[in-house]
């Protein structure tokens, strides 16, 4: 696997991650835990090496299982973990007090079995704490030794750079795909600007865009996506026009829609590292496989043409979960 390095302190990790929310959380009831780790040691044996998890998924249940599934090659490995809900509950909103933030990766230090932190994002702007405080607390852990580099998770420009200006932010996570590009609006400029990486979450449109889910594909009552206007029945309906143009360009380069997916994400800068999660091998080697497409200047005009009038139904979050989007 190619590597890339996020942020300006040279930290270097695989082309593609490894998102661990979904062994645990969010898209119905959590694997098996010998399988969660089965799977996490096969994507570092075909060479991912940033891992993804938070203290809100599954309140700390999927840190522990990353944390022991990636023991014995810990120093191999970049661990990423987030803070910065009440109780590490997203639905009881955000706190990023500076004592809380402590507690958390205090505590995310005990269940990921490990002396440090390689990289630690608030997980959603707290607007009740002033974002200086947030970076200031951080660049203290990072002075003492528990963590080696600051992240922030959907912030939007102006708090990008005031936590930037306190302590230098290594990546900023976000949605990013080809079924939501607001990121290249305001924030890849920005991100260039600063020198922070980019780590694109849900880059398969939490799986929409590997064709796999169809207007009649229903959900788990414990999947978040029932609560998705985006993943509605009309809406699915109306965004299968998106699969369809990336099917057939998927075909005629000779790749799956989720491949083609992931190399656009990898050609639009080089410092952007995707994280798709999944639960099954032939999954995770079908996604670690789009490291080796390489696609042409030609391939992404045809991207951006076909895509160019297609317009995406549904928002991306229910409302309550849209309030804590940082703008």
């Amino acid at each position: 696997m190619k590597k890339r390095v996020l942020g300006q302190g040279g930290l270097e990790v695989s082309a593609l991650g490894f998102g661990c929310m979904g062994l645990s959380f969010g898209y119905g009831p959590a694997v098996d835990k010998r399988h969660g780790i089965e799977l996490i040691r096969a994507a570092f044996e075909r060479g991912v090496t940033l891992f993804d998890t938070a203290e809100a998924y599954a309140q700390g249940e999927n840190e522990m299982l990353l944390g022991e599934a990636v023991a014995p090659f810990r120093d191999q490995v970049v661990i990423a973990t987030k803070f910065g809900f009440k109780n590490g509950d997203p639905t009881q909103g955000t706190d990023s007090r500076p004592a809380r933030i402590r507690e958390v990766a205090d505590a995310a230090l005990q269940r990921l079995g490990t002396d440090y932190i390689d990289l630690f994002y608030q997980h959603r702007v707290d607007p009740a704490v002033p974002m200086e405080d947030v970076a200031g607390t951080v660049k203290d852990l990072i002075a003492e030794g528990k963590v080696r580099h600051f992240g922030l998770s959907e912030a939007g420009v102006a708090s990008i750079r005031r936590a930037h200006a306190v302590q230098p932010v290594t990546a900023l996570q976000s949605e990013y795909s080809l079924w939501w590009r607001e990121p290249e609006q305001d924030v890849l400029p920005l991100l260039e600007e600063l020198g922070i990486g980019f780590v694109p979450f849900s880059p398969l449109g939490k799986g929409f865009l590997t064709g796999a889910i169809g207007a009649q594909t229903t959900f788990g009552s414990d999947d978040f996506r029932n609560s998705v206007p985006r993943f509605s029945t009309e809406a699915r309906d109306a965004n299968q026009s998106l699969l369809d143009v990336l099917g057939e360009l998927a075909t005629q380069r000779g790749v799956t829609p989720a491949q083609m997916a992931l190399a656009w994400l990898l050609a639009q800068r080089p410092w952007i590292v995707p994280i798709p999660g999944t639960t099954k091998l032939h999954r995770l080697e079908e996604n670690l496989a789009a490291d080796s497409v390489a696609l042409t200047a030609e391939d992404l005009q045809r991207i951006a043409t076909a895509l160019g009038n297609i317009r995406i139904a549904g928002a991306r979050y229910s409302p309550a979960a849209q309030k804590m989007i940082d703008r």
